[in-house]
């Protein structure tokens, strides 16, 4: 059982956004297209989404275990700060050109679609980049205002 809950999950979210549009590109750049010919049904797709998600979210919280029998870990972070503004300035434009978002992209794979695998490969890329800053930051010499002279 504590394979399947997660697995159950994940299946369940990938065949909503499968059948809600959310894999599909063309719908999804549709939606952001306010200018043009606008398609407002994943407007409906994300509120219905961010309903389950609150109730879900407060009943986790209350039961302090998943269902897979792990300790509920929430957030603890709600500062917004120059990393959250710049992730999320990100994750919008790359969503605004390429009509996907992580979620979908992965979903896609399961269908073959080589643009979904290069979305997530350079996802990876990325993500893979920013978790190495921190240790180059630490490698790069230390710079000093005033000069030994």
């Amino acid at each position: 059982m504590r394979r399947f809950t997660p697995f159950g999950v994940g299946l369940l979210f990938g065949l909503g956004l499968c059948l809600s549009g959310m894999t599909d590109p063309a719908k999804v750049l549709a939606f952001l297209d306010l200018a043009g010919a606008w398609d407002p049904s994943l407007a409906f797709v994300m509120a219905g989404a961010i309903g389950v998600a609150f109730v879900a979210f407060r009943i986790a919280g209350r039961r302090g275990r998943t269902l897979a029998g792990d300790p509920v870990i929430l957030p603890a972070g709600q500062s917004i700060d120059g990393r959250l503004i710049g992730g999320s300035l990100l994750f919008g434009v790359g969503w605004g050109l390429v009509g996907l978002c992580p979620g979908p992209a992965i979903a896609d794979i399961g269908f073959f679609d080589g643009r979904a695998a290069l979305f997530v490969l350079a996802m990876a890329v990325g993500m893979a980049g920013v978790a190495a800053l921190p240790a180059l930051r630490v490698l790069a010499p230390a710079t000093s205002a005033v000069e030994d002279g």
